[in-house]
């Protein structure tokens, strides 16, 4: 599939807008983890509470993608207890690094593609397991996205492209 320009509509932090289209990626990134989790292990496979915080860095910014990426581990976790407490600090560190990264290649590439998905994804799981890895000390674990998270690496990639370009971009 080849690149598409698309519009950015990059927000600050004084615009209402910000805040409200930050609150629709957070809605989404707690209500679609819930129904992966009825899946055994869904969430660690499919790695649902990044979608929506890659689609809206990269389509509103790193401002909205930043807001998205504390708030929706914060309220799954009050809310639901998933991630728990203990995973919380990677799940926003991995969570910021994608908004920050998205947002950049956004900004830098004006454009959507599965290859500029795939290097946003790619880049913000590559520096999530090394922080992982110091964090926890185990590099095992740090590779479990790797390990058993392809198929949620997937969807992001592929799903995040077809979100910004068709459901999005044109907005």
């Amino acid at each position: 599939m080849q690149s598409i320009a698309i519009q950015l509509n990059t927000l600050s932090y004084s615009q209402a807008k910000t805040y409200w289209v930050a609150a629709a990626f957070v809605l989404g990134n707690v209500l679609v983890p819930q129904l992966f989790h009825s899946i055994p292990k869904g969430g660690m496979i499919f790695l649902p509470i990044y979608f929506f915080t890659l689609v809206g860095a990269y389509k509103y910014g790193w401002k909205v993608g930043l807001l998205t990426a504390i708030a929706s581990p914060l309220i799954n976790s009050a809310l639901f207890g998933m991630p728990v407490a203990a995973v919380l600090p990677i799940i926003l560190v991995k969570s910021t690094l994608l908004a920050l990264a998205a947002g950049y290649a956004a900004t830098y590439f004006k454009r959507v593609s599965i290859f500029i998905m795939m290097l946003v994804v790619l880049s913000y799981q590559v520096v999530g397991t090394l922080a992982e890895w110091w964090m926890v000390g185990d590099f095992y674990v740090a590779l479990q996205d790797f390990r058993l998270g392809i198929p949620g690496l997937l969807i992001q990639m592929v799903g995040g492209f077809l979100f910004v370009k068709y459901l999005i971009g044109k907005s």
